[in-house]
């Protein structure tokens, strides 16, 4: 799952992406309302969290805006803020939860979980995927091969999600470090060898298959005996 910050307190921002990505979500970060409108328009993101007191284009405007255009992705607002009026335009705006600063973490965390699952079952989707003897619950982010709980660390599962989501597609190298990674990243794009490589070990080595100069492909099987 892939996140969009657009909050212009920097410090705020830094703590927010650092925790976010521990818990195992790619995170984009900008500071700016037109950067934030640009980005989020691209149509990458799983959920925008969007502060509402911003330079170049406020908050309200952000979302109003993505809504004109036809995007739907759930909007997290963050204000420094208090009232009924100033919730109410937010949710006006189409903005899908809001959240008075300061907060807490834990508070935000799970407001965007469950943004998330929402957005999930609103699309008609299961926050748990099977394939196979495969089972993937990606709101508790837990992996079972047939009866058998399959521990990974935050990164592999987000692999792992990106994945099982396009059962049977090919799924680029690129598009799996887009989703997993943050657009800031510019290190080594054959790290996500290594972490297919590490999923194969868990799984089964059979499970992934890597297409030649196009990227992998999660096989489609049926439960094993």
């Amino acid at each position: 799952m892939r996140l969009l910050i657009v909050e212009d307190e920097r410090r705020l921002a830094r703590s927010l992406a650092q925790g976010l990505t521990a818990e195992g979500y790619a995170v984009d970060v900008v500071h700016d309302g037109l950067e934030g409108l640009r980005l989020a328009g691209e149509g990458t993101h799983d959920l925008v969290i969007l502060d509402i007191m911003l330079p170049g284009m406020n908050g309200y405007r952000v979302c109003a805006a993505l809504r004109a255009a036809g995007h739907d992705v759930p909007v997290l607002m963050l204000t420094a803020k208090d009232g009924e009026y100033d919730e109410a335009e937010g949710l006006d705006t189409g903005a899908d939860d809001y959240l008075t600063k300061p907060f807490s973490y834990v508070v935000l965390v799970a407001r965007v979980k469950a943004l998330l699952r929402r957005g999930r079952q609103g699309a008609g989707a299961s926050p748990v995927l099977v394939l196979g003897d495969l089972r993937v619950d990606t709101a508790a982010r837990r992996v079972f091969l047939g009866a058998d709980e399959v521990p990974l660390t935050t990164r592999e599962f987000s692999v792992l999600e990106t994945l099982v989501t396009r059962p049977g597609e090919v799924v680029s190298k690129s598009e799996i470090l887009e989703h997993v990674w943050d657009f800031a990243y510019d290190g080594d794009p054959n790290i996500v060898e290594v972490y297919v490589s590490a999923l194969r070990r868990k799984l089964r080595p059979d499970l992934i298959r890597t297409v030649r100069g196009a990227g992998y492909r999660l096989e489609r099987q049926e439960p094993a005996p």
